[in-house]
């Protein structure tokens, strides 16, 4: 194989926008030959072949590859159909809507580990947050011990929310604010300083909104190290702030404003403190704004290295197993707000499933999807 063929299913706003480029020839050694939607029309990609439904996409002999773009739940079933028809499949975020599902679309992997899986978590690529990560793991930034990200420039209008039956509802996507729109979030906070070992969720339920899954949140977490931590994220904010601060022993990163600035210690705070002869002396401090440049077009460079992987066996820069941890995340922050407790990692996806087949079953929201005006979709992703 020199070429990959692919095909999207799913063409709602992510869809629309990886068919755009693709189209445009933004990534090598690929070829967009389908589009799959149940709904959507789907006129404008002609000559490509079309489908409505991604089963058929999948099973057709047209593709060698797909992108899964469809509403959340429909993640985990399409991405079992793919590989275990050996389609390679790169899943949009969350890779499913909760922990139970992520485990089987996992295992489903597993049974053909020659099929590539991956994740679409494209601020991977981001070089603002390489770097923190370079500075982490050289020790530059010594042990972590705090991390707060306030993400709360997700703003929403009700709009939005009307603009899908399946948005913002139990059924239909899993969750909300969480699950949705900071997903990139929390993948990327673990993703840099790992998972935490205990959380306390505290959420809203429709605080801002007329949806009943959560779009206001405050979560506590702790890491095994002692590390603290809070997350915080809305759709209701206006303007909204999106500032990243992770305190370590030898300093502190802040993100904010799209800048990044690192004041370091001297010397390891903790040494410091054990040998100072002086009760109210700091280690002296240097101030460094850290330059970085955006990625470029960032999706296009997940699907590229897909494309690669399954041409030349490169390593994927999200293998799709790692997408479980965000959905992890955002599953447990609002059970325990449910439950109104703290609760242990690994979390059980099992209790949490049958909280939220629960939630489905007891859910009367009726909505009344309206059509909204066409946005800059594209704006919304770096974060």
């Amino acid at each position: 194989m020199n070429s990959v063929r692919l095909g999207i299913i799913g063409m709602g706003n992510i869809g629309k926008y990886h068919a755009d480029y693709l189209s445009n020839k933004k990534v090598s050694r690929c070829e967009l030959v389908a589009v799959c939607d149940a709904v959507a029309p789907l006129d404008r990609y002609q000559p490509l072949k079309t489908f409505t439904a991604g089963e058929a996409l999948i099973k057709s002999g047209e593709v060698d590859a797909v992108i899964v773009a469809t509403p959340h739940f429909q993640h985990t079933t399409l991405g079992i159909v793919a590989l275990d028809t050996g389609v390679h499949a790169m899943i949009e975020k969350p890779i499913s809507s909760h922990k139970a599902d992520a485990e089987r679309l996992i295992a489903a992997s597993k049974r053909n580990p020659k099929v590539v899986f991956g994740g679409m978590f494209q601020m991977r690529t981001e070089p603002r947050y390489q770097k923190v990560q370079k500075l982490i793991q050289s020790g530059e930034l010594g042990q972590v011990v705090r991390v707060n990200w306030i993400n709360t420039d997700w703003y929403r209008t009700d709009a939005y929310y009307a603009s899908g039956g399946w948005r913002a509802t139990w059924k239909g996507e899993g969750g909300g604010v969480l699950l949705n729109q900071c997903l990139h979030n929390l993948d990327t906070m673990q993703w840099l300083v790992g998972m935490p070992k205990r959380v306390r969720g505290f959420c809203q339920l429709g605080r801002f909104h007329q949806i009943e899954v959560e779009d206001s949140v405050t979560a506590y977490l702790e890491w095994a190290n002692g590390a603290t931590g809070v997350f915080v994220s809305s759709t209701g904010e206006a303007p909204g702030t999106n500032r990243f601060e992770i305190v370590g022993t030898r300093g502190t990163l802040v993100m904010e404003n799209n800048k990044l600035s690192f004041t370091r210690n001297d010397a390891d705070m903790i040494a410091f403190s054990r040998t100072a002869k002086q009760g109210f002396v700091k280690p002296d401090v240097w101030h460094v704004e850290i330059p970085f440049e955006n990625a470029t077009l960032p999706h296009s460079i997940i699907i590229q290295n897909f494309v690669n992987a399954i041409l030349d066996g490169e390593p994927l820069i999200v293998p799709g197993a790692e997408g479980m941890s965000s959905v992890e995340l955002a599953n447990v922050m609002v059970y325990s707000s449910l439950i109104k407790e703290t609760v242990e990692l690994p979390m059980d996806g099992a209790a949490w499933e049958k909280k939220l087949n629960e939630l489905i079953a007891e859910s009367k929201v009726v909505k009344k999807v309206v059509k909204v005006e066409a946005a800059d979709f594209a704006s919304s992703f770096r974060r």
